[in-house]
């Protein structure tokens, strides 16, 4: 009785269209000023449906601005499909549904596509699949590792799953540690020898040779950094402590 006497009172009797239903009145009286409410119920929308000028539920709504019932239009569509997937699982089930469809996914722009699944592949367990799966495209590897940076980050992580691997082994296997240690102990034993074996090889070869300033300035930086080493590994055999320091690092590296 409220609906009827609101709608009543905004649509006089004298101002009230004869075969316009009192539906399409009662959308109508929400349209504020009265000179306008009066104009526009003369003015009929075009109905695709019969082909000629009437008045319908769904066309008062589209004139005052409310979602229609049977939408017609992409954005109505778009809109009515916005209210059915409020709900975060029926948005999800459709949204799965409607990527399933070849000609919809062809709409999708790749800056989208890429914004989809970012978001879709943001816990790592799901983020592991996904590149294992792209990777094993022979193009998008190829493509994939020509940039500077994924290139560092995988060499990197190869790195430090084969560190993990070692250490591994190492728990799982003692004798390992002690097969490493022979060899890393041999390897610096000829490191030392192979020093000491090429300078006795080239020294007598530059009797008589002329070096510029230059020449014995950069000799004698280079012997600077072999005896720090030296000192250093000394000093590390003594004392079990085979750390480098920044300031050793830096005057390895010739910094």
């Amino acid at each position: 009785m409220e609906d009827w006497r609101y709608t009543a009172n905004r649509w006089p009797k004298d101002k009230r269209m004869e075969g316009v239903s009192f539906t399409v009145h009662r959308i109508l009286a929400s349209v504020v000023n009265e000179n306008e409410r009066w104009a526009a119920i003369e003015d009929a929308p075009f109905n695709p449906r019969t082909g000629a000028r009437q008045w319908t539920p769904d066309g008062a709504k589209r004139v005052v601005g409310q979602r229609v019932d049977r939408p017609v239009t992409l954005d109505e569509k778009v809109a009515a499909v916005a209210d059915l997937t409020g709900d975060d699982e029926v948005a999800a089930q459709v949204a799965t549904d409607l990527l399933k469809r070849p000609k919809v996914s062809e709409h999708v722009t790749p800056a989208e596509r890429k914004r989809v699944v970012t978001e879709l592949t943001r816990d790592d367990d799901t983020a592991q699949e996904v590149t294992r799966d792209l990777l094993r495209r022979p193009t998008v590897a190829r493509s994939t590792m020509r940039d500077d940076t994924t290139r560092m980050l995988v060499n990197r992580a190869q790195f430090d799953n084969t560190a993990e691997s070692r250490e591994q082994i190492r728990e799982r296997v003692p004798a390992v540690r002690k097969i490493e240690h022979t060899l890393e102990y041999v390897d610096l034993v000829v490191s030392c020898h192979g020093f000491v074996a090429t300078l006795g090889r080239l020294v007598p070869k530059m009797r008589g040779q002329q070096f510029t300033d230059d020449e014995r300035d950069t000799v004698r930086r280079q012997l600077g950094r072999v005896r720090a080493a030296a000192d250093w590994l000394e000093g590390a055999l003594d004392h079990g402590e085979f750390t480098l320091d920044e300031q050793l690092t830096q005057l390895l590296k010739g910094e």
